[in-house]
């Protein structure tokens, strides 16, 4: 049977054998976010709340994600929930756990609620 313990404890182990060169995701910054979109780049936007279940659900598969070598030139950027009202704005979102992809300017896809890998997988290949 499994314990809350235990299966934590499988989450961490996975999440610390990661690959180093998995692609960092980096804090929201709209002057670093629209330069990535004008050298059309793929880009990923993760709205996220340290407080929202489903966001600590999407943290690991997002990072085991990253790892992937099709990913690897892609951008990732997390808002904050609660601190980044203006990116909120911005993207239209008004729920945590909101991911959005980007080829360059254009919006490729949008999910809120998600934490399936398989659907998160295909959200971001949209980006590529």
């Amino acid at each position: 049977m499994f314990t809350r313990r235990l299966v934590l404890s499988a989450v961490a182990v996975a999440a610390l054998s990661l690959p180093a060169f998995a692609a960092d995701t980096k804090k929201f910054d709209m002057k670093a976010f629209q330069a990535a979109q004008a050298a059309g780049k793929s880009i990923v936007v993760e709205v996220h709340a340290d407080w929202c279940p489903v966001c600590t659900k999407q943290k690991p598969v997002s990072a085991s994600l990253r790892a992937k070598p099709e990913f690897q030139k892609a951008e990732f950027f997390t808002v904050d929930f609660d601190s980044q009202k203006d990116a909120l704005t911005h993207f239209k979102v008004s729920k945590q756990s909101t991911i959005i992809s980007f080829k360059g300017t254009a919006e490729k896809g949008r999910s809120t609620g998600v934490s399936d890998p398989a659907e998160m997988e295909k959200l971001f290949r949209t980006a590529l």
